[in-house]
């Protein structure tokens, strides 16, 4: 997804609501994309406006290091920014169900090395998604070790940036699915399924193993192949991150 900076906006679905069904409905997705989602841009919205300091950063940047955001502002970020952050991310990794797909090439072997196959991936992600207690979001995401691991967060948090890349998620907040599952998160998961865009999943994946492998080499470390199971973080932020250090003056 392309990264923006205050003013953000609500970006369009790409697709039509009604493309999701059966799946989900035209009536869930119109609920939450255009009520839900756009509350939280616009909140994010009213919270920057009086931070003209921070009003050029990309939304990454902002939820990467909030403990560097001034205090007053910081729960707002980690909120409101999650939740346009969880919400882009979700909506973009969905098609038509008429284009329903499976994943190919290098991420179907990623997926088959870590979790044995494509139907355990899909068991495990349930498994997840539906033990995240109350509201929150299932990810899938890219560790700087080159493997995929399979993580959860509450209410609107987002997992650490500085850590991982998050490539595919679900929204298990009740809004997503309620007018049409009523509490049956489970069928909703399974319908889910049918609906992942796995072409743009892909391509995450390989644009951030090629982050991995930039950043690793910065670090005068090998590549992702070959590399551990335990997850290689990074330190201190590198020069391109710079300008995400600052300090904030009232």
């Amino acid at each position: 997804m392309k990264e923006e900076t205050y003013p953000f906006v609500m970006r369009a679905l790409p697709y039509e609501p009604y493309e999701l069904a059966p799946c989900i409905s035209a009536e869930s997705t119109l609920y939450h994309h255009d009520r839900l989602y756009k509350a939280y841009v616009d909140q994010l919205n009213a919270a920057l406006a009086d931070y003209p300091v921070l009003q050029g950063l990309s939304l990454k940047e902002l939820l990467e290091r909030p403990e560097n955001l001034p205090e007053s502002l910081r729960t707002s970020v980690v909120r409101y920014g999650g939740g346009v952050y969880g919400h882009e991310l979700f909506f973009d990794s969905m098609q038509p169900f008429s284009q329903e797909q499976d994943p190919k090439g290098s991420l179907l072997e990623a997926i088959i090395q870590e979790f044995g196959s494509l139907r355990d991936f899909r068991e495990r992600m349930k498994e997840v998604a539906m033990n995240q207690f109350a509201s929150g979001y299932a990810w899938l995401v890219l560790g700087q070790d080159g493997t995929l691991r399979i993580t959860t967060t509450a209410n609107q948090d987002v997992p650490d940036l500085k850590r991982v890349i998050p490539i595919l998620n679900v929204d298990v907040w009740e809004h997503s699915y309620y007018l049409q599952y009523q509490d049956r998160r489970g069928d909703y998961l399974n319908a889910w399924h049918r609906v992942i865009n796995w072409r743009k999943v892909a391509r995450r994946y390989e644009e951030g193993l090629e982050e991995v492998r930039k950043n690793r080499l910065l670090r005068g470390e090998a590549g992702p192949e070959g590399a551990g199971e335990k997850f290689l973080f990074l330190g201190e932020p590198q020069e391109e991150f710079a300008r995400t250090e600052f300090v904030f003056v009232p």
